[in-house]
Parts: structure tokens; C-alpha cells; sequence
């Protein structure tokens, strides 16, 4: 892929430790990025802020947990100390849960997903978004597939994702004129370990990589992916072709797609 220009951009990224929000960091360092990395473990980020310093990016580290509204002002707080700026605000922070809702003895575990998914999102864009306005910068939100076609099981997982895409759609109409671009990521299955870390109905881990993600998109493909429309700023990126059939195919015989789910139950 063709070199971007973000060198000295003020780049935040969520769930910078694992997966997708790891190898953005590494492929922005690469261009000379000013980094923050945000997630809840301390020592995963050193790993990640070692690596990318190595590559040629600026980095500083901020241990958050975006289910915590006081954590995501300090997230904000701590990059506008750094850099004076925000450049670009990368909501890619989240948790999978994968059960049945019938299944769930305690709805906690469902509102842990909202809060990590969606309200995590929203309360760093919200602290974000002065800074974005003034740089006329790009938001950029990783959702799922899952937030555009319904799932075979309603876990938390999907409602999270589609709670996004409404409220990213939304803001986007609020900054038309605002210079401020809002760009979001539909992934289909990526190999990002995030099979692995998914919870199970007890909350934890399932601990070992599906099927599915073993034979999924390279997660530097997809880190790629991302970074040209956040160039771009592009409204929205549809990652595979089987997604874009499945969009297609809801609108126009969405009660196809109902029995395609109602298989996947079983």
C-alpha cells in the first residue's frame, strides 16, 4: 500500500494492546505518527509503545478502561498535554461475548458489552471532539459486521455494534459543516485472536481461536484497510465481498437471511 502522510498527527487509538488496534499502531509509527495507546493493560501497551518507537513513531501510553467515563476525559486530557492537539480519535476498543440471550443469567455481562462497545466510543468522542473540530480532524469508529446484519444470537456483541453505527451515523450529520470527518469500519472475521478473549456466559474466555478466525483476514490487511479511509475519510468501509452480499441480500429478502441465522443456531 502506497505510503500516507501521518507524520506528527496526534493519533489515539482504544484496544491498542491486541489485534487490529495493535498493528494500526505499529503501521502508523511507521509513518512517523505522534502515538497514544489506551487499554486496560499496562503491560501489553509497554510491549506495543516499545515496537512502535522502534519503528519511528512518537508514543505515549495511557492505561484506560473505556467503560469508565472519568478514565476516557484522562485519555483526552493526556494526549492534549503531550501533543497540544488531536488529530484523529480511533475507537477500536471492544469485547466479545458469544451466547444465546436465554442463556444469560445475569445481564451484567450484557451491559459490560455496551459499555466497553458503545459507551466507551461515545465518552471518548465525546472529551474528543473540541479537539477534533479545531484540527478538523477524523473519527473513526471499528464496528462489525455484526452491526449491519443481524446475528444468529443475541449477545450483547451485535446490539453494541449496531448501537454504534446509529450513533456514528448520526454525529456525522451534526459535523457536516464542521470539517470533522466520521468514518466507520465494518470487519467481517479478522485474525485478531478476538475469538479467543470472547466470553462465555460465565464472563470468562473461551481461549482458543474458532474456525472462522483461523481462516480469516490477516489483521495487517485489514489495519491497511483502515488507514486508507481514514485518508480518504471515507463514510464507510464494508470489508468483504460476503458482507456487502449480506447487506444486499437483507435489503432485498431480508427474510432469506432470517432462515441463513436461524441455521447457524442450531
Amino acid at each position: 500500500m502506497k505510503k500516507i502522510d501521518f507524520h506528527e498527527k496526534a493519533i489515539i487509538i482504544t484496544g491498542a494492546s491486541y489485534g487490529i488496534g495493535r498493528e494500526l499502531a505499529h503501521q502508523l509509527a511507521e509513518q512517523g505518527a505522534w502515538l497514544v495507546l489506551a487499554a486496560r493493560s499496562i503491560e501489553k501497551l509497554e510491549e506495543v509503545s516499545e515496537e512502535c518507537g522502534q519503528l519511528g513513531g512518537r508514543v505515549i501510553t495511557v492505561p484506560t478502561d473505556v467503560s469508565d467515563q472519568a478514565q476516557c476525559k484522562n485519555l483526552i486530557d493526556q494526549t492534549v498535554k503531550e501533543y497540544g492537539k488531536i488529530d484523529i480519535l480511533i475507537n477500536n476498543a471492544g469485547i466479545a461475548l458469544a451466547t444465546r440471550f436465554e442463556n444469560l443469567e445475569d445481564l451484567k455481562l450484557f451491559e459490560k458489552v455496551m459499555a466497553v462497545n458503545f459507551f466507551g466510543a461515545v465518552y471518548c468522542t465525546h472529551y474528543a471532539l473540541p479537539y477534533l473540530k479545531e484540527s478538523q480532524g477524523r473519527l473513526v469508529a471499528v464496528s462489525s459486521l455484526r452491526g449491519k446484519i443481524q446475528s444468529a444470537t443475541a449477545d450483547g456483541y451485535p446490539a453494541s455494534k449496531h448501537a454504534m453505527a446509529g450513533f456514528f451515523d448520526s454525529l456525522r450529520n451534526e459535523l457536516v459543516n464542521r470539517d470533522v470527518s466520521v468514518t466507520m469500519i465494518y470487519p467481517g472475521w479478522v485474525s485478531s485472536g478476538i475469538s479467543s478473549r470472547t466470553l462465555k456466559p460465565d464472563g470468562t474466555q473461551k481461549g482458543e481461536i474458532s474456525r472462522h478466525e483461523k481462516k480469516a483476514m490477516p489483521v495487517e490487511k485489514c489495519a491497511g484497510i483502515i488507514i486508507k479511509a481514514v485518508t480518504k475519510r471515507k463514510r464507510e468501509v464494508v470489508m468483504t465481498f460476503q458482507g456487502k452480499l449480506g447487506i444486499w441480500l437483507r435489503a432485498v429478502a431480508p427474510r432469506v437471511v432470517d432462515r441463513m441465522m436461524k441455521g447457524k443456531t442450531k
